[in-house]
């Protein structure tokens, strides 16, 4: 993944305080080169995310049509931990998607969600 990602993830996270900022992740392979920030249409945005489902639709659209693969989601944790919470874990699919959670301080936790839970991962930062 590139610099600039990151960077564009830890703005969102700032910008969206006190809510919880959201996006997709896009590349081609395991190789994330895009962020792409979405609405975060959830009833609390301050203790929950739900990325907008036109944006998720339209990501996968792309992707079938040979464009940019989703490789994962990106929220923030505004009060929390780079880390999955509890409501996390009980929503998240198990589907091998990266999960990348920031707080507004520029930390991110990066993770692979999959059949055994949260797993972490130590991402490759390109420049």
């Amino acid at each position: 993944m590139t610099r600039t990602v990151i960077d564009t993830m830890t703005a969102a996270a700032g910008m969206a305080v006190p809510d919880e900022a959201c996006g997709l992740l896009l590349g081609q392979g395991a190789h994330i080169d895009a962020f792409r920030p979405t609405a975060n249409v959830a009833t609390d945005r301050a203790r929950h995310f739900e990325i907008d489902p036109a944006a998720l639709i339209a990501a996968h659209k792309v992707e079938r049509d040979g464009g940019k693969r989703l490789i994962g989601f990106f929220h923030s944790h505004p009060t929390g931990l780079p880390e999955p919470s509890a409501t996390d874990r009980a929503q998240a699919a198990r589907d091998g998607r990266v999960w990348a959670i920031a707080t507004p301080d520029g930390a991110i936790g990066w993770f692979v969600s999959d059949v055994a839970g949260f797993m972490p991962l130590v991402p490759q930062i390109l420049p």
